[in-house]
């Protein structure tokens, strides 16, 4: 009984636009599916995409984790970056074969294409063990040259190789079968052969079971997509499996129920009627409890703007655990918490004095007296409001005017004694710093906040 692994593309669809927890919730259904390869997009933001498959590693650990390693050894180097810490990662090199693909997309001849093909597979296989060669446009290309690819991808590293047939038009599915059995027996024992099948003439099921019965022993699929349809040919294979020799560890118990949730998703996500929460869009704010996990809240962080250290990430998640016991934690929360637990670090400025005028009739002023090594500096300057005059006095002290990102003023006490607290955003080269300053005054507590940025700022670019 021969077993074939299902490779599940659903998560590269480029029809549907999922957002960050849709993605981490369609994995951890393929995970309980039991798919053997969960295959995700290229790389396009640094940041933002490698914590999504760090975040799909932490609890995928019996699929494969397949990322597309684009067409640069930067690119490449992302996708290593992105799934180091996944129990089983993969790189894919996707590229097209045909000549008006390698023209179109690469710019190559094909006597240029060949080193190509190799140069990215060596870059890959020097970052992980597991690397897969993609031909893209498979079924257009021409006969010698796509062996020659096959050959130059593998002989470089390449543990695998697929078949893309993504015209669907050229080849009836015997042909197809027929076409990949010829590379079957050409690539070099151990060697896996994969097939994706473009389903829109509706003849994508029977080209992946018969390319299967020739010799192919991995198959792609999707849920909503022209891909094989992943529902409809795990039924097949649990139905036909025995009487043509082949099997496969998808959980059929499981299927019918998981394959309704990931569809539900889709189509709510093709609607725009899907519920938005956690870190999903800070535009409808973030809503997080005490059953969210680490990697949730981490996430949330990220999407309002602050890059943390592993320390500082636990000292956030710690106090997030704690407040999120009394109440929901929403972005103006979480922010607060960012700014009175991360990046604490020593003092460069002290504030020594303050005082504002302001008037109906006069210029808003401040005077700000800091100390730095010991020494007070005096700064004076007039502004837009008490608070606007107060900032340009610091910015005169410390000699840099940063980017103030946002700030926030409430009140955290009731009474004619209230206590303020003012939450200061300073961008410094692109990176957000925060500031969180507490006073019966509000004005102190903003300059307090304000200093307590650009304390952050200065000892992190000392």
């Amino acid at each position: 009984m021969s077993k074939i692994r299902i490779a599940d593309t659903t998560l590269c669809s480029e029809e549907v636009s999922y957002s960050f927890k849709e993605k981490i919730e369609i994995a951890r259904q393929l995970e309980n599916l039991n798919v053997d390869i969960i295959e995700l997009a290229a790389i396009n933001n640094a940041r933002t995409d490698i914590l999504l498959v760090k975040t799909i590693a932490s609890f995928v650990k019996n699929s494969v984790i397949s990322v597309c390693g684009g067409m640069t050894k930067e690119s490449i180097d992302n996708a290593a970056a992105a799934i180091g810490s996944a129990a089983k990662g993969r790189i894919r090199i996707e590229l097209p074969v045909s000549p008006v693909g390698m023209e179109y997309v690469c710019h190559k001849k094909p006597d240029k294409m060949l080193p190509f093909i190799a140069s990215l597979v060596s870059a890959a296989k020097e970052k992980v063990n597991d690397v897969e060669f993609c031909a893209i446009d498979a079924t257009r290309a021409e006969g010698d040259f796509l062996f020659e690819a096959i050959n130059s991808a593998v002989e470089a590293g390449a543990t695998s190789v697929s078949l893309y047939d993504s015209a669907a038009e050229t080849m009836m599915p015997d042909e197809f079968a027929d076409f990949a059995a010829e590379i079957c027996k050409s690539v070099k024992q151990g060697v896996q052969v994969g097939v994706f099948c473009d389903n829109k003439n509706g003849m994508a099921i029977a080209d992946a079971i018969l390319a299967v019965r020739n010799g192919v022993s991995v198959v792609k699929t999707a849920v909503g997509t022209n891909a094989v349809p992943l529902e409809t040919f795990a039924e097949m294979v649990k139905n036909c499996g025995n009487s043509f020799g082949f099997e496969s560890d998808v959980n059929y118990t499981q299927l019918n129920r998981i394959i309704k949730q990931i569809n539900w998703v889709a189509e709510n996500s093709k609607s725009g009627k899907a519920k938005v929460s956690g870190a999903d869009s800070v535009e409808n704010d973030i809503i997080l409890n005490a059953n969210d996990t680490r990697e949730t809240v981490m996430t949330a962080v990220l999407k309002l703007g602050y890059d943390l250290s592993e320390e500082d990430s636990a000292k956030v998640y710690e106090e997030f655990t704690r407040v999120a016991e009394k109440k929901t934690v929403g972005s103006k929360e979480l922010d607060a918490i960012v700014a009175s637990v991360a990046l604490q670090v020593p003092a460069t400025y002290k504030l020594i004095s303050y005082v504002v005028n302001n008037g109906n009739i006069i210029s808003s002023s401040a005077q700000i007296t800091l100390e730095k090594d010991g020494a007070q500096c005096q700064g004076i300057a007039i502004g837009d409001g008490p608070i606007d005059a107060a900032f340009h006095a610091i910015e005169q002290i410390i000699g840099t005017r940063f980017e103030l990102d946002d700030f926030q003023i409430q009140s955290v006490t009731e009474g004619k004694e209230a206590m303020g607290s003012a939450l200061v955003k300073l961008r410094s080269n692109g990176k957000l710093y925060s500031g969180n300053g507490i006073s019966t005054d509000i004005i102190g507590a903003s300059i307090r906040a304000y200093i307590s940025a650009v304390n952050k700022i200065v000892y992190e670019e000392a």
